[in-house]
This record gives C-alpha cells, sequence and structure tokens, in this order.
C-alpha cells in the first residue's frame, strides 16, 4: 500500500488536470451536444477514474512518474561478475569461477509519510462506505413500512404510463411519508415511491409527467448509475474536483431525463411540465439518498432544468451529426489519458508479450530450480519456438541488475565514447573492495569483472538524455529511468521481465536496431563465456541485492551452434542466497536437459 500510495497520489494530481480540461472541451463543444450525450460523457470520466486500479500495462506513466523520482521506493539492484567457469575461454584469457562481486544497497524503509496517508486514506473509505450503508438500511426499512397505492385513479395512471413507455416490468408503485418528492430506487427491484401528499392536490396532468419521468430513469439505469457514483464516492472521498464532477453529473441526469419526458409530450406541454418542476420545487426538499433518483431537485438546479425545457427543440438530424463527432471528440480526448493514469504497481511489473502466446510450451523444470521462485525462457531462432517455465513469473519485470551493462556498453560504443580501437577508462584511484576493481579497465575486463564504477563513468560521459533515448529505441523492459546516471539500473525504477530479456538478445542478434556491426561484435566478445561440443556460450549474470541478502539472480545470454542461436533467460526470487551463480547453474542444468548446452561447467 505504501508503494501504491505516492503513485495514486499523482494520479489525483493528473485526475485534476484532465477534470479541468473536460470541462473546457465540454464548454466548448456544450452546443453541439444533445442533453443525453452531456450526462453519457461523465460515464467516460468515471472509467478514466477507474483507471489506476486496473491490471493492465501503461509504459508512459513511469516516465510521468520519473520527474517527481516517485519510483525510487523499490529495492536496489546491484552487481555481479560475468560467468567465467574454471573450463571457460575468456577472451581476456582470463579463468576461475565468479566471485560474486556485489555492492548491496539497503532496501529502503516505506516512508512513515506514506503509511500515514494510506491509512488516512483507508479510514475515509470506511466512513463513506459506513455511511452509504446505513443509507441502504434506511431505504430498506422504508421499504418494509411503505404501502401500495390505494387511489384507484393514481394507478391508473401510472400503469398508463407503463404502457406508454412499453415497459412490461412489473414496478410496484409505493406510497410513503419518507420522501418529499417522487423517487425510483432499487437496482435489482426497482420501487417508485410517491409521497402520500401528492396522491392529492395534483392534476393527472401533473402525476403523468412524475410517472413518466422516473420511468425515464428507469429505461436509462439510473439506480446503476447511482451505484456506480457511490463506488467512485467512496474511493475519491477526499477529492473535490470529484465532488464537483458526481453533483454536475446527478444534475446533467436530470435534465437528460427532462428531454427524455419532452420527446414524449407535445410542445404545448412543455410549459406544462416546467410548471409541476417549479410547484413541487416549492412544496418539496430535495432527495437526499444518494441510491435514489428522483425528479426534485434544488432551486439552483430546477432553474436550470426549467430554462432548458423553455428552451428545448427536438434536436435535428444535423444536430445529432455534430453531437456524436462532438462526444467521439471527447471521448478520444479522454482515452488518450488512459497510459499515464495506471498507477497500480503490477501494471509496470508485467510485459504483455500475448502475441507470442500461440508458440509458447510450457516446460516443468522444479526440479532443477529447486526452492527458489523464478522462471526459465529459451526461444529458437530456427524454429521461432519458445520454451517457458512458469509464464507469470517469466513475465514479472524485476530490476536488471548487472545484465544491463550488456547495453550500457553498446551505448558506450555507439555515441563514440568508447571505441573497439580505445575501451580504456583509467581508475580513479579510489580504493574498493574488489581488487579486480583497482586498477584501469578496458571493455573487457569491465564486463568480466562486472566493475560497476566503468559503466557508472561511461554513462556519465554519455548523459542522461541518450540514455533515456537509447533505453526507448530498444524497448528495454518498463522504460523507466528515474536518478541520475550513476544509479537508474542500480536502485532506480529500471526493470524488465525474462520474456523481455530474451526479446531483447533477439533483436540485438539480428541487429534489429540498426547498430554498428563492428559495436556488436565487441559487445559479442565481451560476454563470451565458453566454448564446447555444443557450441558458443555467450551470457551475463546479475543479482539483485536488499539489506545485505541475495534476493534475486540472472543469467540471460544464448548458445550459438553453427549458426543457429537459442537465447534464454533464467531469473530466481529467494529471501536470501538467490544470486547470478545460482541463477547459472539452475540455468545450465536446464539447458543441458533440453539439449542445448551439455558441458558441465561446475
Amino acid at each position: 500500500m505504501t508503494d501504491f500510495m505516492p503513485r495514486f497520489l499523482l494520479c489525483n494530481l493528473l485526475i485534476s488536470i484532465i477534470i479541468a480540461i473536460f470541462l473546457v472541451v465540454r464548454y466548448l463543444l456544450y452546443n453541439y451536444l444533445t442533453n443525453r450525450m452531456r450526462y453519457h460523457l461523465w460515464y467516460l470520466l468515471l472509467g478514466l477514474l477507474a483507471v489506476p486500479f486496473l491490471p493492465a500495462s501503461f509504459t508512459r506513466l513511469p516516465r510521468m512518474f520519473s520527474l517527481f523520482g516517485i519510483w525510487n521506493q523499490i529495492p536496489a539492484a546491484v552487481n555481479d561478475l560475468a560467468l567465467v567457469p574454471n573450463n571457460a575461454v575468456h577472451p581476456s584469457g582470463a579463468a576461475g569461477w565468479i566471485n560474486d562481486i556485489s555492492v548491496s544497497v539497503g532496501r529502503k524503509a516505506p516512508s512513515v509519510l506514506w503509511m500515514v496517508l494510506s491509512c488516512m486514506w483507508v479510514a475515509g473509505m470506511c466512513a463513506v462506505a459506513l455511511s452509504l450503508l446505513r443509507t441502504l438500511l434506511q431505504l430498506h426499512q422504508i421499504r418494509r413500512s411503505a404501502m401500495p397505492v390505494q387511489n384507484a385513479a393514481v394507478r391508473r395512471i401510472y400503469n398508463s404510463c407503463l404502457a406508454e413507455m412499453q415497459i412490461k416490468r412489473s414496478i410496484p408503485l409505493r406510497s410513503t411519508a419518507c420522501f418529499s418528492s417522487p423517487v425510483i430506487t432499487g437496482l435489482f427491484r426497482p420501487y417508485i415511491y410517491l409521497p402520500s401528499h401528492l396522491t392529492r392536490g395534483y392534476s393527472s396532468r401533473q402525476l403523468r409527467y412524475m410517472f413518466l419521468h422516473e420511468l425515464q430513469h428507469y429505461r436509462h439505469k439510473d439506480t446503476l448509475a447511482n451505484h456506480l457514483m457511490n463506488v467512485v464516492n467512496v474511493i475519491y472521498w477526499f477529492h473535490p474536483f470529484v465532488w464537483y464532477i458526481l453533483k454536475e453529473m446527478r444534475a446533467d441526469r436530470e435534465i437528460a431525463c427532462d428531454t427524455s419526458v419532452l420527446n414524449m409530450l407535445q410542445e404545448d406541454d412543455y410549459e406544462d411540465y416546467g410548471n409541476t418542476l417549479l410547484v413541487l420545487a416549492r412544496q418539496a426538499s430535495a432527495t437526499v439518498s444518494p441510491f435514489a433518483s428522483g425528479i426534485h431537485a434544488g432551486m439552483a438546479q430546477m432553474k436550470k432544468r426549467v430554462l432548458n425545457i423553455a428552451g428545448y427543440r427536438p434536436p435535428s438530424q444535423k444536430r445529432m451529426i455534430q453531437g456524436i463527432l462532438a462526444f467521439a471528440l471527447t471521448a478520444a480526448l479522454l482515452f488518450g489519458f488512459v497510459p499515464v493514469l495506471s498507477a497500480n504497481a503490477s501494471d509496470q511489473e508485467h510485459a504483455d508479450v500475448s502475441y507470442i502466446d500461440d508458440k509458447i510450451t510450457e516446460l516443468d523444470l522444479r526440479r532443477e530450480f529447486g526452492s527458489c521462485n523464478g522462471s526459465f525462457v529459451l526461444y529458437d531462432s530456427a524454429d521461432s519456438s519458445w520454451q517457458i517455465y512458469n509464464k507469470d513469473q517469466a513475465l514479472t519485470r524485476t530490476a536488471p541488475a548487472s545484465t544491463y551493462k550488456i547495453y550500457s556498453a553498446l551505448l558506450g560504443l555507439e555515441t563514440g565514447v568508447i571505441s573497439q580501437e580505445q575501451s580504456v577508462i583509467p581508475w580513479d584511484g579510489q580504493e574498493y573492495i574488489y581488487p579486480e576493481w583497482n586498477a584501469d579497465q578496458d571493455l573487457i575486463s569491465a564486463m568480466q569483472h562486472s566493475v560497476t564504477w566503468y559503466f557508472q563513468a561511461l554513462d556519465r560521459k554519455v548523459g542522461l538524455a541518450r540514455i533515456k533515448n537509447h533505453i526507448r529505441r530498444i524497448r528495454y523492459g518498463n522504460q523507466v529511468v528515474t536518478g541520475n546516471t550513476d544509479h537508474y539500473w542500480i536502485d532506480g525504477g529500471l526493470k524488465i521481465s525474462p520474456v523481455e530479456q530474451v526479446e531483447l538478445l533477439k533483436n540485438l542478434a539480428d541487429n534489429t536496431f540498426g547498430f554498428s556491426q563492428e559495436h556488436m561484435d565487441l559487445v559479442k566478445q565481451s560476454i563470451r563465456l565458453a566454448d564446447g561440443d555444443s557450441g558458443t556460450l555467450y551470457g551475463k549474470t546479475g543479482t539483485v541485492s536488499a539489506d545485505g541478502k541475495n534476493i534475486s539472480g540472472w543469467l540471460v545470454g544464448y548458445v550459438e551452434t553453427n549458426g543457429r542461436n537459442r537465447f534464454f533467460a533464467v531469473n530466481i526470487q529467494k529471501e536470501d542466497q538467490a544470486d547470478g551463480p545460482a541463477a547459472a547453474q539452475i540455468a545450465l542444468k536446464a539447458l543441458a536437459r533440453l539439449g542445448v548446452w551439455q558441458e558441465n561447467l561446475f
């Protein structure tokens, strides 16, 4: 919840801006929309308010959040070595099994502020929900105490209105003193309640107008709209802009309902209908139940409705076409805001690769993974087939750790910061706890020993703007770059799923992005791990650490055999001891089982 709250609050800021834009657009298009269309526009806005809670993947949201540094709340990623087993042949000539070099950054504790705000939000929702529940119980009591209308003349008028509107369902008409004007309530069992005093002193024509109005509420499912608005009111109880749009939506609903009644009347009856509303306004109080829809409203709203009735003319065909176009334009505008309103954490942590669903063969690698939670992904370029163990986990994004260094190196080469002839970055003299780091490094040695300072220096020279463009160009995971050049892949928001890791490796091998082949070859050389009868193994490990414990390990790479590439990614997760070497052991066992890589490197 504390991770969700900052996103949700930022979404509410965006919602305020969107509502303001919507109101301006609605004002500009007001004369082109029919009354019913103006009312229906509010449904689109209600749908937009639900977006922060939908489990869909919208990649634009993190870019908005990155402006405010919100995503820095996630566990930090750390780095480790490239895999160099004791019988591997590394291009640098170095040998020996991996020493898990990492810099652990502790998990950040949830902010007290976010915890307090989360509790306040939940408490407010509970209070509003309890208030609505009390109202429902009151309506239940009214239903039990209300009596069927006994006046035969009133019942005839009501039955005539049912027949006029071609409503075959039996909607009970009840008399009660608990309401001062006619209302309809009940989602599954609707009832129309007629105040006891209205059975006397009102003409049959006035009663007809009232019944037609309430039955229009039934026809247009306005009781369902009441429930939707109540849900929004519970969730956004703190938001004044939301209060305003709910108020305006109820007002527009009554105007739309008036219009539907007017369409059933003769033009000579319009004035009489408006006078009926004025009589009710003088003699009745406004309906207060959030679950009821009624003909009466406050005086300010009633004035607006009477003016609408006085100037009403049935819309022409041209007006209808203009209204449809104006409605579609506004709907398209609101739909354009959907990607920036996804506040659910899962939205950004899951990749959408539904386009490969029909090519996936599910694997059972529980024996290889043992007590580790994780996933394995294998793509065979020969037949474009996918084999996946634990698909849900394979689509779940997590910090890339040192696996990102493949793409950092490529960017450094593409921007000319380093080259094949000159990739050395001098050691700055700072003493590191890993002896291998305390020396000048070239790309090969930096990748071999996973020298974090080398890639940080590389990124500083490249610059954050070009890094962001690079991330977007290659579509790297969630494409979130927060913080500075030293930390965006360590403790920033950059995340990627195992399936996306494989997709990237495949695109790099195919040079889909049009990088220099010379640069591609050098990066490929830097991650070459071993040669054997099975071919050549390329790869890079990574470890995600929090609070001094290794909680996630990676091995991503591919096996090249006579021009055939089989790309793979393994990610494991555990409370501790889930690191790059552990992921590598699982990966090699899985590859051996599948006949991809048979050499024993341990």
